[in-house]
């Protein structure tokens, strides 16, 4: 599979995810297998680049190629104009945004929201496409809503503009979450283009994957929230497609990749910003996982990174202990 001339390791993607996709989690998916992990949406007005969020989104030296950057915005000069930028500090592909539901993106004549109005799409994707000079790609939903689900449109024009790849995610903007997501919407979208075609939307398992791929005829996965907490679920499903299987992590290996995982956001983001992030990852860790049970409220509420990574290795530590013996 390649996205203009790059040739990917996997048919494989981590989604885009605003306030998790930072650099540690990306870095940590794509050593768990994933071929593709796009940077969290930034936004296209650069005169907003200069807060700590938009610094921290822009910083990608020295993970993997290729290195994606998705943008966000509703101006095709803006968004032509910050494709360039972000080229010049090393992203080697574009990613535009078509597909975020939130609403203070959608009130500004952005991400899910540009899908009511067709032609503002296609003159965002033609300057994006002809100022970038990389291989430029799209994510988006179905539609706005089920009575207009307009993803085959916008697919065919983003093609016949010069866009590398797609990624829709099975469900309009008005059902954020909501319901399962939907194929056959995915499926008449690869039928009708000849690009590279991810599907996304409810993937969770390998299962689903292999499920998903076979409905919609999809060139490749794109898996977001399942990887929260669950970043092996590349190598699960990148096993799955060659036929295998593997063994979930244990609870050792599960605190070794959570151990570096905080280490990685301290030194990212330093101790204090660093401390607040890995809260979330942390609960993420343990809520898909029963066996951890609950976190020590300490753990949640430190401010210290020191204590924070002790009282983590010390309380799987424990539980790594609690199991042994009851084997």
């Amino acid at each position: 599979m390649k996205i203009g001339h790059y040739q990917l390791a996997a048919q494989l993607a981590l989604a885009p995810m605003a306030g998790v996709t930072d650099q540690p989690f990306r870095r940590l998916c794509r050593r768990m297998g994933a071929a593709i992990a796009a940077t969290e949406m930034v936004t296209s007005d650069v005169r907003l680049w200069n807060t700590s969020k938009s610094r921290h989104r822009l910083v990608h030296r020295d993970e993997p190629e290729p290195r994606i950057v998705q943008i966000a915005g509703g101006e095709p000069a803006m968004m032509a104009d910050a494709a360039i930028r972000n080229v010049e500090l090393g992203a080697q592909i574009i990613d535009i945004n078509l597909g975020c539901p939130a609403k203070k993106v959608c009130n500004h004549a952005a991400g899910s929201a540009l899908m009511r109005d067709e032609p503002l799409v296609r003159a965002i994707l033609a300057q994006v496409v002809a100022a970038a000079g990389v291989p430029v790609t799209l994510k988006m939903r179905t539609g706005w809503d089920r009575d207009n689900r307009n993803a085959v449109a916008i697919a065919r024009q983003a093609e016949d503009i010069g866009i590398a790849a797609l990624a829709v995610h099975g469900r309009t903007r008005a059902d954020f979450f909501a319901g399962d997501a939907e194929y056959e919407t995915v499926a008449a979208v690869k039928q009708s283009v000849g690009i590279p075609v991810f599907v996304n939307g409810d993937i969770d398992s390998p299962a689903k994957a292999l499920k998903a791929l076979a409905q919609t005829g999809a060139d490749g996965v794109m898996i977001g929230r399942a990887a929260q907490g669950r970043p092996w679920i590349f190598r699960e499903v990148l096993a799955a497609l060659s036929g295998t299987s593997v063994a979930p992590p244990s609870l050792a290996e599960v605190r070794v990749i959570m151990i570096s995982h905080l280490e990685a956001l301290y030194s990212f983001y330093g101790e204090q910003q660093g401390v607040r992030v890995a809260r979330k990852h942390l609960g993420w860790y343990c809520r898909l996982h029963p066996e951890v049970g609950h976190l020590p409220l300490e753990l949640l509420t430190t401010g210290s990174a020191d204590e924070q990574l002790s009282l983590a290795g010390a309380f799987l530590t424990g539980l790594i202990g609690q199991t042994a013996r009851a084997a």
